[in-house]
């Protein structure tokens, strides 16, 4: 218990670590899925093919690789980022391939009727977007975007492998030391449980407070 207690402050900075990247990552993971998600209805060509590429790599790719590419590949093309840059910007890049396709599914499912009467009403492509298919989309979608985002969340536990201070990284610095495997270990995953409950109860809220009439 006394080993706990002194290894209290090394948990409470990787618990910081955790969140504050996990948090940044999924927002640009979020907005960045969105942007995807458009390209990909794109009438031109191209420009669809590009992203469907990137999405398929997102998705299939596993975020070690990302982290990998980022971090220790980086520097060679000078892009020099420190760990916790680099995880941010990896977990981003990594789940923007996920929330693209279910903000694509989300802008499929929206009826086929709104776009016409917004195209009566004389909006552009982009303002239908804007305005009557995206808030109609992200209702829809509420549920499989907390599941994504807790997915990303327990996914950061791999991020030491770029050195970045968080939770298991901090379970492996405290084990090398005390020797002890169990106790830090189990600490981590109990914070992980807490911090998933979280996330898990907030999406429940959002859900209830944005649900779809007639659901």
């Amino acid at each position: 218990m006394t080993g706990f207690i002194d290894d209290a402050p090394l948990y409470l900075a990787g618990l910081v670590t955790t969140i504050t990247v996990s948090v940044s990552g999924i927002a640009i993971a979020f907005l960045l899925g969105i942007v995807l998600a458009a390209a990909l209805r794109s009438r031109v060509r191209p420009t669809s093919l590009v992203v469907r590429a990137y999405v398929e790599f997102a998705r299939g790719a596993p975020l070690a690789l990302v982290l990998f590419l980022l971090y220790y590949g980086g520097p060679q093309f000078g892009l020099l980022l420190s760990p916790y840059v680099a995880g941010i910007v990896g977990l981003g890049v990594y789940g923007a391939g996920p929330f693209a396709e279910i903000f694509r599914a989300g802008l499929n499912a929206v009826p086929k009727g709104e776009r016409e009467a917004a195209d009566m009403l004389g909006l552009t492509r982009g303002q239908c977007l804007l305005h009557v298919e995206l808030p109609q989309a992200l209702r829809l979608t509420l549920p499989p975007c907390m599941g994504q985002a807790i997915a990303l969340l327990k996914e950061s536990a791999v991020l030491s492998v770029i050195t970045l201070g968080e939770l298991t990284k901090v379970a492996g610095t405290i084990s090398s030391i005390t020797f002890a495997v169990v106790t830090p270990y189990l600490t981590i995953a109990l914070l992980y449980w807490a911090l998933v409950e979280i996330l898990s109860r907030l999406g429940r809220v959002l859900e209830r407070r944005f649900a779809v009439k007639g659901s």
